[in-house]
């Protein structure tokens, strides 16, 4: 005879699945072992599927409870944030709202947005996370932020994509580089020169319209260094070690001694986009979506 499964159940589930010991499992759960095997043996019978493998001592997940812990964990977490934003919407409290960007987007992009955002909503607390772009859209896909700024054009489906900004590249260069912006003529100057560049991790679309940068420029670049953070080039090229091209947004606000050279005459441009889960159940996001 089937029993009637309810939430608790498949909590019960999860503890043994976590820990794959039903003892350790009972203890976290407050039951006693005998009752923790007794809901779990209910389950499995409830939906004709056997979900571990006992042996003597040793317990396993088996490819279905595999599947049924990785599905109810996401499950389970987006019922929490339903509750949560319940909670929110009925009590007027303090909502949430998680961001990942990649470091250009904090010059100017971010910090504009939540100063316009925070004064229509000022109990609004936001999380920022900078992030790599794949590690944005993987956060974005499992709901661990909200919204990302990524710079990158092919999305996971199940995301939305929103350009916002779309600028120039500018050189790098130590401040007592021999060429500048009075006698600079073309990226052909630089073709002997060491590069460091945002490594191709950061994102495969962003490094392919770099290289078509140098494409244009009829050389292939000499990479010396590669790394996905903007301060770590600054230094770099700073201490005579290379050159760099990064998006233009990205001379502002670092103090240190390097010169730049907006490459204006080349077809190449970089776009920041936002991106989002459309299945996200916060609130709070179209709020923010509406600027």
């Amino acid at each position: 005879m089937k029993h009637q499964i309810e939430l608790r159940h498949y909590r019960y589930f999860l503890a043994v699945a976590d820990t794959l010991h039903f003892r350790k499992a009972a203890e976290q759960l407050f039951i006693s072992q005998p009752g923790l095997s007794r809901q779990i043996k209910q389950l499995e019978e409830n939906l004709g599927v056997q979900l571990f493998e006992r042996h003597n001592r040793k317990v396993t997940l088996t490819p279905a409870g595999k599947y049924l812990q990785e599905e109810l964990k996401n499950i389970f977490k987006q019922l929490n944030a339903v509750l949560a934003h319940t909670k929110l919407l009925h009590g007027g409290g303090v909502g949430k709202l998680k961001l990942g960007y990649v470091g250009s987007a904090m010059q100017k992009l971010i910090p504009n947005l939540l100063l316009q955002f925070q004064k229509e909503h000022p109990h609004i607390l936001i999380h920022l996370n900078e992030m790599d772009n794949q590690q944005q859209l993987q956060a974005l896909l499992n709901k661990d932020i909200d919204v990302g700024f990524i710079r990158q054009e092919r999305i996971p489906s199940g995301l939305k994509i929103k350009a916002t900004e779309t600028e120039t590249f500018s050189l790098v260069l130590p401040k007592n580089h021999e060429v500048t912006l009075a006698n600079f003529k073309s990226l052909q100057q630089f073709e002997k020169e060491d590069f460091i560049l945002f490594d191709a991790s950061y994102s495969a679309s962003y490094y392919e319209t770099v290289m078509q940068i140098f494409d244009d420029a009829g050389f292939v670049p000499q990479v010396s260094h590669a790394t996905v953070n903007a301060s770590s080039i600054y230094r770099l090229v700073e201490n005579n070690l290379g050159i760099s091209i990064v998006p233009t947004s990205l001379t502002e606000g670092f103090l240190m001694d390097v010169q730049f050279i907006e490459l204006t005459k080349i077809k190449q441009r970089t776009t920041l986009n936002m991106v989002w889960n459309t299945k996200n159940s916060n609130p709070i996001l179209n709020f923010f979506l509406g600027l």
